[in-house]
């Protein structure tokens, strides 16, 4: 029982309350008018609690686990120079890529034990956050993650199509654990990390990661990229 009621009594991230009052008076309303109509309030508004949930997550916390800031996607596994407005080396290194739909939890969370050492808003154009030059052109949040041995990673909130806010709740110089939430993007998005120089990533284009669960890359070891195929 304990099981199925966690299942369903999911919390609700604190921003998605006004959209889903918001939903609700909508509901009203319509079946004021219309029966029917109210009948399609009220499965908007379910839709909107559901976006919004926020569930509790198991992180591995093994020292010097990468895992997944977002469910998703793997969208695109390549070498990319981290956001310049960051500070950080420009020579390439492995971005992974995550892609939320609508229906995505989009609470994110922190990829690594460190410290928060530059948080970046970057205005910027609302293209498909799937297509490639999102990760350049769209609006964004980009944070500088210093870890253990001189260590760092780049952590960016990308907008898309339909998503107009970016909420980020972590500050410079701010110390942070993995798997632990620091924001939210709202409605439908994107995640790239960007890996420390030398680190491969341990998922394959396609797959669907777990926010603060799924290991995206670990820093003490040397396995080759993977790849993956549909079975």
């Amino acid at each position: 029982m304990d099981a199925i009621r966690q299942a369903v009594l999911v919390p609700i991230h604190r921003e998605g309350w006004p959209f889903i009052a918001g939903f609700a008076v909508v509901a009203v309303v319509l079946f004021v008018l219309s029966q029917p109509l109210g009948w399609v309030g009220v499965a908007l508004t379910a839709w909107c609690a559901y976006f919004f949930r926020n569930p509790d997550r198991v992180t591995p916390t093994r020292a010097g686990l990468v895992v997944s800031p977002a469910d998703g996607v793997v969208q695109r596994i390549e070498a990319a120079p981290p956001p310049p407005e960051l500070g950080m080396d420009a020579a390439p290194r492995q971005r992974v890529s995550i892609f939320m739909n609508v229906f995505d939890v989009h609470v994110n969370r922190i990829p690594a034990d460190g410290t928060v050492a530059a948080v970046v808003y970057h205005p910027g154009r609302f293209v498909n956050a799937s297509l490639d030059k999102a990760s350049e052109h769209n609006e964004r949040n980009a944070l500088r993650l210093a870890l253990a041995a001189g260590r760092d990673i780049a952590l960016v909130q990308i907008a898309g199509l339909v998503a107009r806010r970016i909420k980020c709740d972590v500050q410079a110089n701010q110390a942070v654990r993995a798997g632990e939430r620091f924001g939210i993007i709202r409605f439908g998005s994107r995640v790239d990390v960007y890996l420390p120089p030398g680190v491969n990533a341990l998922v394959a284009e396609g797959q669907r990661s777990v926010g603060g669960e799924t290991v995206l890359a670990d820093l003490g070891g040397a396995e080759a990229p993977r790849q993956g195929e549909v079975r």
